[in-house]
């Protein structure tokens, strides 16, 4: 079992990669990047002493370091397991006020445990975790929330989806009808139904998050499909990744999914393949 006194967090923001001790070392970067899809956060043990000494050849000493993503070894850090951060609900909250970003909880990492917690989780590939976007590709980068219902499991099945622009501010809500499907189906055709949407609207940098963990797992290809029906829609979900020019997909809990699970059962009471879109855009 890894020792958390050896735990590290690799952070990579736009080009700049960091280096850091702590989750309280973290906390300043996480506040100031809510709803940033160029932040990506990673969780390794044990430093090695080749990486430090890398590290330093760079320039950088001490407990925290930052070093562009370009110099970046792969296999620098060892094996790591990604850290997504989950945002506090704030579909209530406004985002007019000045000090709205101040007065939010601080985002939760998820995956923080050490490995032997949750053994199902496959470890991430440092080159994996370099494709996230540059600060440049800001204006092209959105975040989709997707959710899947179904009244019976199997039941009359709807798919929702929100898509929202960099800064967490929301542009699309869409439903869709499935018809008669469960709920693994169902969220799917969330998941797709958004990717669809972000392509046609041309963003080429996406985050994509849902709480069904299955979705997630089997487009990350760290979970199999076990059924041909589960098989053909991560098919679909991962020719609509490829057409993005960097993808992350990451699971949240459902009280971090209200706008999309919305939209989902929304969708149930629209003929299977009836799509609506409500746009928030000023």
């Amino acid at each position: 079992m890894a020792d958390e006194k050896d735990a590290f967090y690799v952070v990579r923001k736009g080009d700049t990669v960091g280096v850091y001790k702590s989750i309280s070392d973290l906390q300043s970067v996480l506040r100031s990047s809510v709803n940033d899809p160029s932040l990506s956060v990673f969780k390794g043990y044990g430093l090695s002493k080749a990486a430090e000494e890398y590290l330093s050849s760079h320039g950088l000493k001490n407990a925290i370091y930052s070093i562009d993503a370009s110099d970046v070894q792969d296999d620098l850090f060892g094996q790591l397991i990604m850290c997504p951060f989950r945002q506090p609900n704030s579909t209530k909250e406004k985002s007019s006020g000045k000090n709205h970003l101040e007065k939010r909880p601080l985002p939760e990492l998820v995956g923080s445990a050490s490995f032997a917690a949750n053994p199902q989780i496959k470890h991430a590939k440092l080159d994996n975790f370099l494709q996230g976007p540059p600060i440049s590709s800001y204006c092209s980068s959105c975040i989709v929330e997707f959710d899947g219902a179904s009244k019976g499991n199997p039941g009359q099945a709807g798919a929702g989806a929100v898509l929202r622009a960099a800064d967490g501010s929301m542009v699309f809500r869409l439903r869709e009808g499935v018809g008669i499907a469960t709920n693994n189906v169902a969220e799917y055709r969330g998941a797709i139904l958004g990717l669809k949407y972000a392509l046609q609207k041309g963003f080429k940098h996406i985050r994509i998050q849902g709480d069904s963990k299955l979705v997630c797992m089997q487009v990350q290809g760290l979970w199999k499909t076990k059924t041909q029906n589960m098989a053909e829609l991560c098919k679909v979900a991962k020719e609509l990744k490829d057409q993005f020019l960097s993808f992350q997909i990451c699971h949240v809990e459902r009280e971090y999914n209200t706008e999309a699970d919305a939209q989902a059962n929304l969708g149930i009471h629209l003929k299977n393949g009836e799509i609506q879109v409500e746009c928030d855009m000023k």
